[in-house]
């Protein structure tokens, strides 16, 4: 394959809600590119992307797919992303290393839920975008319509460069604002037609036309001095000024198109090529430093990788952006994020399903490697330094549920199984929690979860069942209480004494000591589930020996990781040991362990116990009319709303919600707002529960408990 120069790439990643024609539209271009020979459908299961079983079998993008095309001498890299905001790793992933969006609409249904979710990504990521109004040749489609709703939900700076002439059945013809011209379009495909524009629409097409030059001027000083000096721009000029506002995200042009007959793309390619930035002209990576990356092929190599796969045949597979210098065959890089040494073995140029092998690449360049030895996703390589790419930041997991193999035997296979996904899957978390004696797996939804579920049992042949996580809760105290344990065994030979005496406390930031016995040696404790320990030695006298106090710490810790309550962890308690008995010959470490341990439950449960339960922040995106009913639906969760504010159409709700109240949450808000609505939590704190709902979780822990004997 030709090495193509950093100018002459454009990396874009095409976006959308679900059925809007994205694997189609990708299909097309790498078509147009003479990648493929003969355009697949999504229908016969055929396409460069949507090959894996899962996408077949449901017939919808659930990872996203690096493809290419060769075009007008320039290469286009495509990255498909899936529609559904449960995969909206794979949209973050790809947004991060394309250089510009290229959006796909359904002239049927306008802006959508995914449409306005991954606006919302691209302006975080500062994405420039370009709209395709999509299936203009369905018998409802509706431009006006869409190009309406484009201007509301994102604003005056939505821009067409075309208009349909006869949007629905027969669709074939533009009128092409940059060009001045009418465009043809032959069914399924065909080189396009330039024409004049007819009379009917010379009026229509010159307004247009002159709001279109009139927002290219607006990008550059010079270019609004010849417009002021002489009313107009030519086509190239135009051309510049608007790729100016597309870098900037200050202009967001639409173009018309048919993807599945094939009408319109050759043009949006042109497009792309005209108004998209190349790599050089792109928004800079971040280094962990702060520095910027300009792409820049003079400079040395480095490269992140933003993906990895696992591809039949192949194993691994690891996709990455070249920002600096080049890739060669048998190129040795350095991995900054882990230190270690790795080897370009093959480079290789994806088309979805297709591979081609290359001999190099440049900066600006997508390619993908395989037989990495250690090196992941949001890794940096380079040829020498230390330079890190910043890592892409994703969203925290929204649903959880807890997983086991229905064959106990297969429990092994079924943790290894979950860490190969997590490595492909960024937004995946697995937790083997020895606190909860549970395996926890947690994702951006249901659906995402349901297709975890369906590769492990359909592509490894193993059945497991999702049942419902428990909750972290942590327990602590309230008041003060003393206890006394004494622990005594005689059995032939030695035997064992020890005897405790402490007071407990409940722990605050910046409390007194207290004054009742004095505090001889302090140690405070900074436990790894959060909260402290404080253990004071109060004994007078030789009461204990020194050398049995850690033997007591330490029985006390066993069962702080173990609470009274419900066997979660205890936090946020001071211990005074002030007082206990030793015997000459009887008295051990175990002695004091078991009787340290023995005392400090007998104090804890005096001391007014109070479970605690993990309280999450969380953000819902929500149209104004249902803000009502989100709202209602937070506060029968034990949710207190913090605050709101407005986003365009949407209302951002901020409220507090236990983690105990939000199983399932993302089901049903999606039911509450016809899925509209998206959410996004993360942990804020630990806080008190209500006194009916400890006495719930106490209960529940106790039949649990008795179960389980």
């Amino acid at each position: 394959m030709k090495v193509y120069q950093t100018k002459d790439i454009r990396n874009i990643a095409v976006i959308g809600g679900t059925r809007t024609g994205k694997t189609t539209l990708s299909e097309a271009m790498a078509f147009h590119g003479g990648v493929i020979t003969r355009r697949g459908t999504v229908e016969d299961k055929n396409t460069l992307s949507d090959y894996h079983d899962v996408e077949l079998e449901r017939q919808q993008s659930i990872q996203s797919t690096v493809l290419y095309s060769e075009f007008e001498d320039i290469k286009i890299n495509m990255i498909d992303c899936p529609g559904f905001d449960d995969f909206v790793g794979e949209v973050i992933g790809s947004l991060r290393v394309a250089d510009a969006a290229l959006m796909v609409l359904n002239a049927q249904n306008g802006v959508d839920i995914g449409s306005e979710i991954q606006w919302r990504w691209t302006k975080k990521m500062h994405c420039p975008v370009v709209f395709a109004v999509n299936q203009l040749d369905h018998e409802k489609a509706n431009f006006d319509e869409t190009l309406r709703e484009l201007k509301h939900y994102f604003g005056s700076s939505v821009l067409p460069l075309q208009y349909p002439v006869n949007a629905g059945i027969g669709f074939d013809s533009v009128i092409d604002l940059l060009q001045m011209k009418l465009l043809k379009f032959p069914a399924n495909g065909g080189k396009m037609i330039v024409e004049d524009i007819p009379a009917s629409e010379k009026e229509k097409a010159e307004e247009m036309h002159g709001a279109l030059i009139e927002a290219a001027a607006e990008n550059d000083e010079t270019l609004m001095d010849k417009f002021f000096e002489e009313g107009t721009l030519s086509e190239e000029e135009m051309m510049r000024g608007l790729k100016l506002g597309v870098i900037n995200r200050g202009t967001f042009p639409v173009v018309c198109i048919a993807a599945k007959t094939d009408q319109g793309v050759e043009r949006l390619m042109q497009i792309i090529k005209g108004n998209c930035p190349n790599p050089s002209e792109a928004l800079p990576a971040k280094t962990t430093t702060g520095e910027e990356l300009n792409c820049n092929a003079n400079a040395p190599t480095v490269a992140y990788i933003f993906k990895t796969a696992i591809e039949q045949h192949l194993g691994e597979v690891s996709f990455m952006k070249i920002y600096a210098g080049e890739i060669t065959e048998a190129m040795d890089l350095l991995n900054t994020n882990t230190n270690t040494k790795e080897r370009i073995s093959q480079i290789l140029c994806f088309a979805g399903k297709q591979r081609d092998k290359m001999e190099k690449a440049v900066a600006g360049d997508i390619i993908a490697t395989i037989k990495l030895k250690g090196t992941g996703a949001s890794q940096t390589l380079v040829k020498s330094g230390d330079l890190i790419v910043e890592k892409t930041q994703y969203p925290d997991p929204k649903f959880r549920t807890a997983v086991k193999a229905k064959n106990s035997s297969d429990d092994e296979k079924l943790g290894a199984i979950l860490n190969e996904i997590r490595k492909t899957d960024l937004t995946f978390l697995v937790e083997q929690s020895k606190e909860l004696k549970q395996v926890i797996i947690s994702g951006q939804g249901e659906q995402h979860l349901n297709i975890i579920k369906w590769m492990i049992e359909k592509l490894n042949k193993i059945e497991i069942e999702y049942y419902a996580p428990k909750i972290p809760y942590r327990e602590t105290i309230t008041k003060s209480s003393e206890s006394m344990y004494r622990h005594k065994k005689q059995s032939g030979g030695a035997g064992q004494f020890g005897e405790v005496h402490m007071l407990v406390e409940a722990y605050y930031e910046g409390m007194p000591n207290q004054s009742k016995y004095p505090i001889r040696g302090t140690e405070s404790y900074d436990l790894p589930w959060g909260g402290k320990l404080i253990y004071n030695n109060c004994i007078v006298g030789g009461a204990i020996d020194a050398r049995f106090m850690p033997a007591i710490l330490k029985g006390i810790m066993e069962k702080m990781e173990e609470g009274p309550l419900t066997g979660s962890y205890a936090r946020d308690i001071v211990v005074n040991i002030y007082d206990g008995k030793m015997h000459p010959v009887d008295s051990n470490e175990l002695a004091f362990k078991l009787a340290g341990r023995n005392a400090f439950r007998e104090a804890f449960k005096n001391a007014g116990a109070k479970i605690l339960e993990p309280i999450y922040d969380v953000e819902v995106f929500v149209p104004s009319d249902r803000m009502g009913d989100v709202m209602t639906d937070l506060q029968g969760r034990r949710g207190i709303v913090m605050g709101m504010d407005s986003d365009g159409e949407f209302q951002i709700i901020r409220a507090k919600v236990p983690l105990a109240e939000m199983n399932k949450y993302s089901t049903t808000l999606s039911s509450i707002t016809s899925g509209r609505a998206s959410y996004e939590m993360r942990f804020a704190e630990y806080q008190a529960v209500p006194a009916d709902v400890q006495s719930e979780v106490i209960k529940k822990y106790e039949e649990e408990s008795k179960d389980e004997e």
